[in-house]
């Protein structure tokens, strides 16, 4: 009944749309609809921090996303990822309401562990109203909770701490940049569609150190390895011609870090808005336009619900003058949660050997 709840409040004032039932809660939650009222990604902006790694609250959906692939003691592989959704269900009132059970945010969180070695992909979903202290954002020090899952930072920002007990993994895990925070797009503007304001403030941190617990079921593992950290916030994000993204993070052996997404129309055809960043070891940025980049997907696999999932794809990187096979590292890592989509641990091969790491997230399947 709460998941009910949560996805009715979520699409109040949202049209449905004709697209697979994972693309239309996607575009619903990331459309044009029931926008009026909210702050917009119109310009670039000067991002200041450790401040803007805490909430944004006039904009209508924020989210903060970690992604990371660890090693046990033992040589044992697991990817995990954990993200912190928050959704407004109307623009920011004009004063504090009396009442401790009202309520404008809605909180999701998504945790899921890759276990390659045990052929399985375990993945959790909470969801709670920002009332009564069940979930929320602190700006200093930085925090974000739901329940008993919680982010938190410290008064200089770094290192964070991620506390998450779920029913069959758990994390206790710290993290540590390795890199500053690179901006997105156009000076942290990722533009997304043709309209002005169709876009988010996007950063990412490509490499954190991460160490710590890591437990699945009855097994407790020490674990450490790298993390990539992702923060968005906006309004309004995908077009009414875009049904769902390829989304690629890659830490590469030499030191090089790639991201790019690769938005979908309905037509199959990639968006001209399409993007990503490549950041190489000396600190030097490149960004990626659609002509940098080729996708081509090389394996599919087909879910329970008979969603059909590239989970192998052929990536040119044109700057480079290479191509990558990028796999991930068990088939089945779809997150059937009130949001589905299909994200996992990658390894990434070269001349049949492995050069890097990282996530793949595909949504609109």
């Amino acid at each position: 009944m709460l998941r009910l709840l949560f996805l009715l409040l979520l699409l109040v004032g949202c049209s449905p749309d004709p697209a697979p039932t994972g693309s239309t809660q996607i575009t619903a939650l990331l459309g044009d609809d029931a926008a009026e009222g909210f702050l917009r990604a119109y310009e670039p902006r000067s991002f200041v921090f450790p401040g803007d790694h805490g909430v944004h609250p006039g904009f209508r959906s924020e989210w903060w996303y970690i992604t990371g692939n660890l090693d046990s003691a033992e040589g044992r592989r697991f990817g995990f990822q954990v993200t912190f959704f928050r959704f407004a269900l109307s623009p920011p009132a004009a004063g504090n309401r009396a009442s401790r059970w009202a309520f404008d945010h809605m909180w999701m969180a998504h945790v899921a562990v890759t276990d390659p070695r045990g052929n399985r992909h375990h993945a959790e979903e909470r969801l709670a109203r920002e009332a009564l202290g069940l979930a929320g954002a602190e700006q200093n020090p930085f925090k974000v909770w739901l329940e008993g899952w919680s982010l938190t930072g410290t008064d200089n920002g770094f290192p964070w701490h991620l506390t998450l007990d779920g029913e069959e993994v758990g994390l206790q895990l710290s993290f540590s940049p390795l890199r500053a925070p690179v901006l997105q797009g156009r000076e942290g503007l990722s533009q997304k569609g043709d309209e002005p304001g169709n876009a988010s403030y996007y950063y990412s941190i490509t490499r954190m150190q991460t160490r710590g617990v890591l437990t699945l079921g009855e097994r407790r593992f020490e674990v450490g390895g790298l993390s990539w950290l992702d923060r968005e916030w906006g309004t309004s994000a995908l077009g009414g011609d875009q049904v769902g993204w390829d989304w690629f993070s890659l830490q590469l052996n030499d030191g090089t870090d790639l991201m790019y997404y690769r938005l979908r129309r309905r037509s199959g055809e990639p968006d001209p808005h399409s993007a990503g960043t490549l950041l190489f070891k000396n600190g030097e940025k490149r960004l990626l336009g659609p002509g940098d980049v080729r996708l081509e997907p090389e394996k599919w696999w087909t879910s329970p619900d008979d969603v059909r999932y590239p989970v192998s794809w052929q990536l040119t990187v044109r700057p480079l003058g290479r191509t990558f096979l990028v796999t991930g590292v068990i088939d089945a890592q779809e997150m059937d949660l009130s949001v589905v989509y299909w994200e996992g641990a990658v390894d990434v091969f070269s001349a049949g050997k492995v050069v890097g790491r990282g996530y793949l997230e595909m949504t609109g399947y």
